[in-house]
């Protein structure tokens, strides 16, 4: 084929795509060099780049003067709760007391695995929550806890807990297929970092849980992951195999990924509590790069608590990872929380909340902590999420390129190989005022949690779902309550909630329902402590979601 020359026509063209306007002198005296600016691209399309190759810019979530917060270490005040005789009322349990029964020699870590590798057995044909299942690995690891704990050697809270691994995380020997097509029998050399580290606490791994294609939606190779409490819907995403098996009891934890809504979206959709820690604490070394500035690893788990033991675990230093920061952590899980100020943005609890928004509100408010109505800076905080497109159109260039992209099963105006092609179309220019856009979203946040110690709020309305992800700041999502929903389809970055039949069904389920707090960079502390008392004080997180489990 013979390479047409470009033409003012061509530059016309291009400049509605791109909303901007030239004049026709202005077409005139580009159209002869944009030869050589479009073959130098082509030239670097020509040298491949590799998911694991990352950005010379990294982003760091601390502006100038920023003082990191002292580290206290990890108090656990212990609980000595005695063992149930039942099976399911051990799977539900909390981390702290499944630690404690191991400890005591009340439950051995290979039964403790069995017990979740039974439930798995019987509940993945309907949940599809996990793409590998790792049976005899978990029980060799469990079985090398107990000898540690016969010789009396403890690794500490997670010593034979087993939990489940989101499968963007490289284990080595064992596929890590990114829930996507193209990958679907890559098999890694080596543990990514955040395997080692568990590893090395003494978790057992379970096998590896689903995830929506490249880290989107709930939709993968295998299938839609489901949502424990309406099988008829799918988790929600990206995270949605490692919501999925926590809520149905089939870990004791799970380990997510966020880059928008990752962990919070499907701990809403699940109601399991969800701790997206601040940019940079985990190390993310040996995983999946969907965006290099903005990718976090944190917890998900059934209670507050456990998301604090787990990432007590998770934070340590990787001089590997260009992008993490050494930093302290400190939780005390009785602190008091009396001296901790809690804001909240009047305009997100009215149009779009919830009653159970609103109640959680009233709750919070008397929790003996001091309340206040805040402001955000106006800013165009949406803008943001075009940052993301390209970032992730980058990581996988390869893939539209080559028409690969054509394999993934969804392929929706909303889904990835469609966000990929137009973000070939985001203007360079632009993207250098994004950034300095987002600095300007840096300084709002800062100048907000100067003023308060926590946000609380819907996860999905007002700006701050956006904004804290592309700031770092930590946020907790936790379960409130419940209501009465007809089924939902897929959440996207440009749609609420919908629904997944255009039949018009309208049979309503009974599903749980959370609220987010979002805290001061590297302050997971604050976020826990009063997440603990808002739990307790509301009582609802212990309910179970009722599934048909089929008998072997």
């Amino acid at each position: 084929m013979i390479n047409k020359k470009i033409t003012t026509s061509d530059i016309s063209g291009a400049e509605k795509i791109l909303g901007i306007n030239y004049s026709k002198v202005e077409r005139e005296q580009m159209v002869n060099n944009l030869e050589s600016q479009i073959l130098s691209a082509k030239i670097r399309r020509a040298h491949t780049l590799e998911n694991s190759h990352p950005m010379a810019s990294i982003f760091d979530p601390r502006l100038p003067g920023f003082k990191m917060p002292l580290g206290s270490g990890v108090k656990l005040k212990s609980k000595c709760v005695p063992i149930p005789k039942n099976s399911e009322d051990i799977a539900f349990a909390t981390i702290g007391e499944q630690s404690d029964w191991i400890k005591r020699g009340k439950i051995t870590s290979r039964k403790l695995t069995e017990i979740y590798l039974d439930r798995i057995e019987r509940l993945q044909d309907k949940l599809k929550c996990f793409v590998t299942i790792t049976k005899k690995q978990a029980l060799a690891e469990a079985d090398a806890m107990d000898l540690l704990t016969y010789q009396e050697i403890n690794l500490g809270p997670l010593h034979g807990i087993p939990y489940g691994l989101k499968d963007l995380f490289d284990t080595k020997g064992i596929k890590t297929g990114w829930g996507a097509e193209p990958y679907r029998d890559r098999v890694p050399d080596k543990d990514a970092a955040v395997v080692e580290v568990l590893r090395a606490a003494g978790a057992v791994l379970l096998g590896k849980t689903t995830l929506g294609a490249l880290a989107y939606n709930d939709i993968w190779y295998g299938g839609r992951t489901k949502n424990p409490w309406n099988l008829n819907e799918g988790s929600s995403g990206s995270s949605a195999g490692s919501a999925s098996a926590t809520a149905a009891g089939l870990c004791s934890f799970s380990i997510g990924t966020e880059t928008l809504g990752s962990i919070t979206s499907p701990s809403q959709r699940c109601g399991t509590t969800g701790l997206r820690p601040t940019f940079g604490r985990v190390s993310r070394l040996g995983s999946m790069a969907l965006c290099w500035s903005l990718d976090k690893v944190g917890p998900i788990c059934r209670c507050v608590e456990d998301t604090g033991i787990v990432l007590s675990v998770l934070n340590s230093h990787d001089k590997d990872d260009r992008f993490n920061i050494k930093a302290p952590f400190s939780f005390d899980n009785s602190k008091n929380i009396d001296d901790l100020i809690i804001g909240y943005l009047p305009e997100t609890f009215k149009e779009g909340a919830s009653e159970l928004d609103r109640n959680t509100l009233k709750i919070a408010m008397g929790l003996g902590v001091r309340v206040k109505e805040v402001e955000l800076e106006e800013l165009p905080y949406m803008s943001l999420i075009n940052i993301l497109y390209a970032e992730a159109a980058a990581a996988f260039e390869d893939l539209t390129l080559s028409d690969v992209d054509d394999t993934l099963t969804w392929q929706d105006n909303d889904a990835w190989p469609n966000t990929f092609r137009k973000a070939r179309f985001l203007s360079a220019v632009d993207h250098v005022q994004l950034d300095r856009l987002r600095y300007l979203v840096m300084k709002a946040l800062d100048n907000l949690f100067n003023e308060i110690d926590i946000l609380i709020g819907p996860f999905d309305t007002g700006p701050m779902l956006v904004a804290s992800n592309f700031t770092g700041h930590p946020c907790l999502h936790l379960r409130v309550g419940y209501e009465q929903l007809a089924t939902r389809g897929a959440t996207s970055f440009n749609k609420k909630n919908f629904k997944l039949e255009a039949t018009g069904q309208q049979k309503k389920f009974k599903v749980p329902h959370g609220i987010s707090l979002w805290g001061g960079l590297f302050e997971e502390e604050k976020i826990l402590n009063f997440g603990i008392a808002l739990e307790n004080a509301l009582d609802v997180y212990k309910e179970r979601p009722s599934l048909p489990i089929n008998s072997c």
